[in-house]
């Protein structure tokens, strides 16, 4: 999946961090360059989960330090390890381009892998539209979750709208079904009321 191209200038060397970063990148990228298409872009995309896109600057110096540290990916066959370190070499910084497979859309059929950045390809020599992409692995950075926060405003109630409770008043009656109460003290005769004769003689009764 490549197409002949010339051979790439070497770039200057990087520092020795940059140098040492970039030789794993490519490492991995030839490992994986070895397996199918669907693969490659499922192993991709979980690698750009979480980061950010990157710019052209970013894109191309990465490129360039993958370039300078592998004659595979600098010569004219190795599209795939070259685009393929150059992004992971960008996720190493947090940063993640676009990674396309696809074909030139003129005549003769080539397939070839690029990584673009702000919507245009990085490092190749060909214009804008001289491939269609097949297969592309975008940036995806998660969304940060929406917190709602629903506010309150408690109005104090005016003198007119406060219910007021009436006590309640006993009830004198018993409920239909209901036994009668009984007497209260008070009204009951007393003992001594009840047992005590009359005194005095009734009318119309002499001795």
């Amino acid at each position: 999946m490549t197409m002949p191209m010339s051979m790439r200038q070497r770039k200057p060397a990087p520092p020795l961090t940059r140098r040492l970063r970039a030789r794993l990148a490519v490492a991995a990228a030839r490992a994986l360059s070895t397996q199918p298409p669907a693969r490659i872009r499922a192993v991709l995309a979980a690698a750009s989960h979480g980061a950010e896109a990157a710019s052209r600057e970013q894109a191309q110096a990465a490129r360039d330090d993958v370039t300078a540290v592998s004659l595979v990916c600098r010569g004219a066959r190795g599209c795939v390890p070259r685009s393929v370190a150059t992004a992971l070499l960008c996720r190493m910084s947090g940063t993640w381009p676009t990674w396309c497979v696809g074909v030139r859309t003129i005549a003769p059929f080539a397939a070839h892998a690029w990584v673009e950045a702000e919507g245009r390809m990085v490092g190749e020599d060909e214009p804008a539209g001289y491939f269609r992409p097949l297969l592309s692995v975008e940036p995806r950075r998660p969304s940060l979750p929406v917190t709602r926060v629903a506010t309150v405003t408690t109005m104090p109630a005016s003198p007119a709208t406060v219910p007021v409770t009436e006590p309640a008043t006993p009830a004198t009656a018993n409920p239909p079904g209901a036994a009668p109460s009984p007497p209260s003290p008070s009204s009951s005769p007393s003992p001594s009321q009840v047992d005590r004769p009359p005194t005095g003689s009734l009318p119309g009764v002499t001795r």
